[in-house]
């Protein structure tokens, strides 16, 4: 079996391996003058250049810092049309009602996504994949959520297919019950547990189902039926929640075991204490944040109760166009109140475990070979740097990773 010991590492910087709570998200493992052994796509030892031992390749990295490749655990990144004249509108003072009565807002995307095929949802989104690969992103969850109409919710989901195999990432598919119909609520819910659901399951075409659970979303009723659905049919959960109002979905995911809930903006006490006693992963979205203008997820209040607090972009159309891991990453410690190791855990082996997964995300023995090589021997420039790309090279499974957009 072939193997590959990258040298030239000034420093090698990783969280443990797993979820990290509380106060352990600021525990990393600082090497310095560091090398990375690599075996079939997986790390087979990590520690000090002078004790590394014999590989038949060796890789010089140059002496620059080298950190876990991101985890991306919440983006909608298939979507077609754009918001431009709601961007505009709304910063002019235009209430988010009346731009909805013009026809736009989110059921313009609806519209514009239902009427694309697959190829040009795939045409579409892989640019911005790319965008978040060149940033640091190794792994991408992607929800459907603006097709409404079961057909168009499945083509989001086929294309997501498609991009896995010509993208060189891993992607997440996860089926997003996002927006309730006009009229024939109760019909639309009872069709998503009986025949959306188990479509998109015997099809492989989602790991999880996520609800949007909010006043002007689905109920936390509803949300419980359509978890017992997904849970029926081998799916894991996850939940849009606490945006706007805590209305009790926090701490339905809690009791029922989702991966993660994610937004939390409106989030308080109670919602921080469900999160701090379940294992449920806490998601913060600070582009959301930054480009609407909403109150910071209590990100702090969080960690200090214990939870295990992840970040992602929420890249999509509307109210996060964030097409950067590594910038998300950054404005986590600016508007969320992280410190830079709390950030880099929360974008490596804690964002990893937002979409149930526990192979990647630290650089230690048995873990996949996703890693990031900065510009700079500081790995700290990571969190530090905004409007320049401080990654200099991808590696995905110990593979250079290829910009073909």
């Amino acid at each position: 079996m072939s193997a590959t010991l990258f040298i030239g590492i000034a420093q090698l910087v990783t969280p443990g391996a797993g979820p990290q709570r509380g106060a352990a998200m600021r525990a990393l493992t600082v090497t310095e003058n560091a090398a990375l052994l690599v075996q079939d796509g997986v790390i087979a030892w990590v520690g000090a250049a002078q004790d590394a031992p014999a590989a038949s390749t060796t890789h010089d990295l140059g002496g620059v810092a080298v950190v876990p490749g991101l985890v991306d655990p919440h983006t909608h990144a298939v979507w077609a049309g754009d918001r431009l004249a709601d961007f505009e509108a709304r910063v002019n003072g235009v209430p988010y009602e009346q731009i909805l009565a013009r026809g736009g807002g989110i059921r313009s995307t609806m519209r514009a996504t239902a009427s694309a095929r697959v190829d040009e949802l795939v045409a579409l989104a892989r640019p911005r994949l790319h965008a978040l690969a060149r940033s640091g992103a190794t792994t991408v969850e992607v929800k459907s959520g603006y097709g409404l109409a079961f057909d168009a919710e499945l083509r989001m989901l086929q294309a997501t297919r498609a991009l896995q195999a010509e993208v060189n990432l891993t992607l997440v598919p996860t089926l997003l019950i996002h927006v309730p119909p006009t009229e024939g609520r109760d019909e639309y819910v009872r069709g998503v547990c009986e025949a959306l659901i188990p479509q998109a399951a015997r099809a492989g075409l989602a790991s999880a189902v996520d609800v949007f659970c909010e006043r002007e979303a689905f109920t936390v009723e509803e949300t419980r039926r359509i978890f017992e659905a997904a849970r029926t049919h081998g799916l894991r959960t996850k939940l849009h929640a606490d945006q706007f109002h805590a209305i009790g979905g926090t701490e339905l995911a809690c009791e029922l075991g989702a991966l993660s809930v994610d937004h939390l903006e409106a989030s308080g006490d109670a919602q921080v204490a469900a999160l701090a006693n379940a294992a449920t992963v806490a998601t913060v979205l600070p582009g959301v944040t930054l480009h609407l203008g909403l109150p910071a997820a209590p990100a702090r209040p969080l960690i200090e109760a214990g939870a295990c607090v992840a970040v992602g972009t929420d890249l999509n159309p509307g109210s996060s166009p964030t097409f950067s891991a590594q910038l998300a990453l950054a404005l986590g410690v600016r508007l969320n109140g992280l410190t830079p190791a709390e950030a880099l855990t929360a974008c490596t082996v804690n964002a990893a475990a937002a979409l149930g997964l526990t192979d990647r995300g630290a650089l230690a023995p048995g873990q996949r070979a996703d890693f990031l090589t900065l510009h700079s021997r500081d790995w700290r420039d990571l969190a530090y740097t905004l409007g320049a790309n401080p990654v200099r090279d991808v590696f995905v499974a110990g593979q250079p990773w290829k910009d073909n957009a």
